[in-house]
């Protein structure tokens, strides 16, 4: 049902009992963004340090990063809705409180369970919290120009998020305790408690006040059952009945989860919103994006350190660099928005990622240099990342109605999640198969050279998708329009 000039109303501009700055909404927002994306990564460094400290097995440090990343891509449509229906800053403040607990759980732990436990629960509240960051920011910013300039600076921050995981972590476990990793959260979460207590203001998508719970059962566990069993082909291949009966498991629940909502009067995720080019083509492609620039991260990482011989600081700074340049592609691509269009602005974002895949794969040697095989390669994929991902996020909640920001948001974040799931773990088995299994540096560079030429071909199946399906911004419906 297309919401009401009411409704629109309610949504898109909230009503303010005082005068908020627009800057104080975008930052609170954007420090939201880049706690839930920088624990993504962060504790990849952290890893050894756990393991001797509680005792943990090779499959418990697998978990330690998958417990967050499954449990946040899972829960992530259930937050957006949530937003949705009992107001965007009501589950910001959540979604962070819960997030900020679960750190101290874990910075705390004292058992290896308990660690586990906590990364679960850190995700979850990072999936309350997340779609929130987004609709928030659009709450407060009128569409045009100002709009996407704000979500020009959300994606440079969670993509700066996920780049500085690995530095960070490095810096705080060496210098200080793995336990830090986690426990810097706290103090940094209950300053953006207070700043948000303060300068956001409630929005909703409409008045109804009614959760598909069923839905959301179905949903979550479907998606958290497919990441599981995505996760399980890095440990025993994809044939195997391990990594089999959970992929089938999940993908059945997806599809009666599809069932209930066409079924159901209040679905959690009206069909109908993927009649939308817009929406459709945007996560499509937010997947195949994510797919390649999350496993980049990785692959880069592991070469500078099994290859290269690099400390875990030195990979982390050696990163700096493509950190920075992510940050400039978002900051950049509203400008060219603004001359070229956001569609062509994401060909052409995509185009240059897929070039520094190509380098990288050309360049990458045994004995490579910083320059030649980690600096040139990753200022160009990260530069292409920042531009495309910015317009893709534009596209995609500018082409729904304002009583599915939220749920558009969720979509957006769950696409790229579950795309660098699904990437990072076909692209490992690529790595280990063209490897052979050996470890020795030869055999290993050959691997990730693998890895990344894979990943520039997928990029450019993006660039296709993005040429025939994903709609431009002036050719996109008016909202009031969009919905039944």
């Amino acid at each position: 049902m297309a919401p009401t000039p009411t409704d629109t109303a309610i949504s898109t501009r909230p009503h303010r009992s005082r005068s908020i700055p627009t800057w104080a909404v975008v930052l609170t927002a954007c420090a939201g963004q880049f706690l839930v994306v920088l624990d993504v990564s962060v504790v990849n460094t952290a890893l050894p340090s756990m393991r001797a400290d509680l005792g943990l097995s090779a499959l418990g440090l697998q978990w330690v990063v998958n417990a967050y990343s499954i449990a946040f891509a899972g829960f992530m449509l259930l937050g957006g809705r949530a937003g949705d229906l009992f107001g965007r800053k009501r589950m910001f403040l959540l979604g962070l409180a819960l997030f900020t607990a679960a750190s101290l759980a874990g910075g705390l732990a004292q058992e290896s369970w308990q660690l586990l436990a906590a990364r679960a629960v850190q995700g979850l509240g990072a999936a309350v919290l997340a779609p929130s960051t987004l609709t928030l920011l659009t709450s407060a910013v009128p569409e045009g120009p100002a709009r996407v300039r704000a979500i020009g600076t959300w994606t440079a921050v969670g993509a700066g998020g996920g780049a500085a995981g690995g530095l960070v972590g490095g810096l705080l476990t060496d210098l200080l305790s793995w336990r830090w990793v986690l426990l810097i959260n706290v103090p940094v979460g209950v300053l953006v408690l207070v700043a948000a207590v303060f300068w956001l203001t409630e929005s909703r998508g409409g008045e109804r006040r009614r959760l598909d719970l069923p839905g959301a059962v179905l949903v979550t566990a479907g998606l958290a059952t497919l990441a599981y069993g995505i996760v399980q082909t890095e440990v025993e291949g994809w044939t195997a009945p391990g990594t089999l009966v959970p992929l089938g498991a999940g993908l059945l629940l997806i599809a009666v989860f599809l069932l209930v909502e066409a079924r159901t009067k209040a679905p959690l995720m009206p069909l109908g919103l993927f009649r939308l080019r817009s929406v459709a083509a945007a996560n499509a492609v937010m997947m195949v994006c994510g797919a390649a620039s999350f496993a980049m991260w990785f692959f880069m990482t592991v070469y500078a350190q099994n290859v290269l011989g690099y400390s875990a600081i030195e990979a982390g700074l050696a990163l700096v660099p493509s950190s920075l340049t992510v940050m400039l592609g978002s900051k950049l691509a509203p400008r060219l928005m603004r001359m070229i269009g956001a569609k062509n602005v994401t060909v052409l974002g995509i185009l240059i990622a897929a070039s520094g895949y190509g380098v990288q794969q050309a360049t990458i040697a045994p004995d490579g240099g910083y320059v030649a095989s980690i600096l040139l390669p990753g200022i160009l994929m990260m530069l292409g990342a920042g531009l495309a991902m910015t317009p893709l996020a534009s596209l995609a909640t500018s082409g729904a109605a304002p009583s599915e920001a939220g749920l558009v948001s969720g979509l957006i974040n769950t696409s790229r999640t579950m795309g660098g799931a699904l990437g990072l773990s076909i692209l490992s088995t690529i790595a280990a198969a063209q490897s052979g299994g050996a470890s020795d540096p030869v055999a290993l560079t050959d691997g990730y050279a693998a890895a990344f030429r894979t990943s520039g071909l997928i990029l450019l199946g993006g660039v296709l998708l993005v040429l025939v399906w994903l709609p431009s911004a002036e050719r996109q419906p008016k909202a009031a329009q969009r919905v039944s």
